[in-house]
C-alpha cells in the first residue's frame, strides 16, 4: 500500500514538473538563449572581419616587400661570395629563394653543401672524429676547445671552404679531399666541382624541431658558429617559429658565445626574412652580428630597425 506521505511527495513532484514546463514554455529561457547566441554570432562576425582585414594588410605588406626587395638589397653583397649550407629540415623553396636573393644583391653563390640526417643526429661520432682528424688541410689547425661533432665538423668545413681577408684558403686538392671524405662517410652531399672558396656563409634550416629531435639543434647551431668563424661571417636562418624549443636558432640565441659568432634570422620563409638575410650577411662582412625576426630572442625585425621586441 502507498502511504499518504508517498502520495503527497508524488503530487508535489508532478506539480513541480508542470511548473518548470510552463516556465520554459513562456519563452523566458528561450529569449535569453537566443540573446546570448545572437551576441556570440555578432562577435564571431566581428572577429572574422578583423581577420580578413589583417590578412589583407599582410598580403599588401608581402607584395610591397616583394616589389621593393630587389631595390633594398641591390649591391649589398657586391664582390662577395657566399657558401650555402642546408640542414635536412630546410625547405628547397627557402634554399632557392636565399640563393636568388644573394644573386640579386650582387653576390656570388660559391656552392651548396647539404648536411645529412646521419650527421645532425650524431649517429657516428667516432667516424666523424676520425675523418676530421685525417683531412685537416696542411698548415691549418682546428680549435682545440671544439670537442663536439658539430663544432669540429664546422671548423673543418670552414677551413676547407671559407677564408678571411688576408688569409689564403685551402688548396683545391685539399678541399676536394676533405669534402669527399665527409661525403663518402654519409655526412654531407654536394655536386662535384660545385663548391669553391667563399667569403661568407649562410646555413638554412627549416621549421621548429620536435620534442624528439634530441641534440640536432645543438649540433647544427655549433656547426654554424664554428664554420662562420672561419670566414668573413655568416648567418643561420630558419622558418617562422624556428627560434623556439631546441631548434638551432634558439640554441644560438641562448648561448652568448654562439650569438656573437653568427647572425640569426627566424623568418626566412617570408620576403622580409630573405631581405634581412642579405642585409645581415653584408653586416657580417663588416664585423657586425645580430638576431633578427619575430621570434624569441630577436633584437629587431631587420637590420637597421630600432631595437626592441621584434613582434
Amino acid at each position: 500500500m502507498i502511504s499518504l506521505r508517498q502520495h503527497a511527495i508524488s503530487l508535489v513532484a508532478v506539480f513541480l514538473a508542470l511548473a518548470v514546463g510552463l516556465f520554459l514554455g513562456s519563452g523566458f529561457i528561450g529569449d535569453r538563449v537566443n540573446s546570448a547566441t545572437g551576441t556570440s554570432r555578432d562577435r564571431i562576425g566581428d572577429l572574422e572581419k578583423e581577420r580578413d582585414q589583417l590578412n589583407e594588410q599582410v598580403n599588401a605588406a608581402n607584395s610591397f616587400d616583394a616589389a621593393m626587395g630587389p631595390r633594398l638589397i641591390a649591391g649589398a653583397l657586391k664582390g662577395q661570395s657566399v657558401l650555402v649550407v642546408s640542414a635536412p629540415t630546410a625547405a628547397d623553396t627557402d634554399v632557392d629563394a636565399v640563393k636568388e636573393s644573394i644573386a640579386s644583391a650582387g653576390g656570388r653563390v660559391s656552392g651548396q653543401i647539404a648536411l645529412t640526417d646521419s650527421l645532425v643526429r650524431d649517429q657516428n661520432a667516432e667516424q666523424v672524429r676520425t675523418i676530421v682528424d685525417q683531412t685537416i688541410p696542411p698548415g691549418a689547425t682546428l680549435r682545440t676547445e671544439l670537442t663536439d661533432s658539430g663544432g669540429r665538423v664546422g671548423d673543418l668545413l670552414g677551413a676547407l671552404t671559407l677564408h678571411r681577408d688576408g688569409q689564403s684558403s685551402a688548396s683545391g686538392a685539399d678541399t676536394r679531399l676533405g669534402l669527399q671524405a665527409l661525403r663518402e662517410g654519409g655526412f654531407i652531399n654536394y655536386a662535384d666541382g660545385g663548391v669553391s672558396p667563399a667569403d661568407l656563409l649562410v646555413v638554412v634550416t627549416g621549421d621548429p624541431l620536435g620534442s624528439d629531435a634530441g641534440a640536432q639543434g645543438q649540433l647544427t647551431a655549433r656547426l654554424a658558429g664554428s664554420m662562420s668563424a672561419r670566414g668573413q661571417g655568416g648567418a643561420l636562418v630558419g622558418r617562422t617559429g624556428s627560434a623556439t624549443g631546441g631548434s638551432p636558432i634558439a640554441v644560438v640565441r641562448s648561448d652568448p658565445g654562439l650569438g656573437n659568432a653568427v647572425s640569426t634570422i627566424d623568418n626566412v620563409d617570408q620576403q622580409t626574412g630573405r631581405i634581412t638575410t642579405v642585409l645581415a650577411l653584408a653586416d657580417e662582412a663588416d664585423g657586425r652580428t645580430g638576431a633578427y625576426g619575430t621570434g624569441p630572442g630577436a633584437k629587431a625585425i631587420t637590420v637597421g630597425a630600432e631595437s626592441g621586441p621584434a613582434a
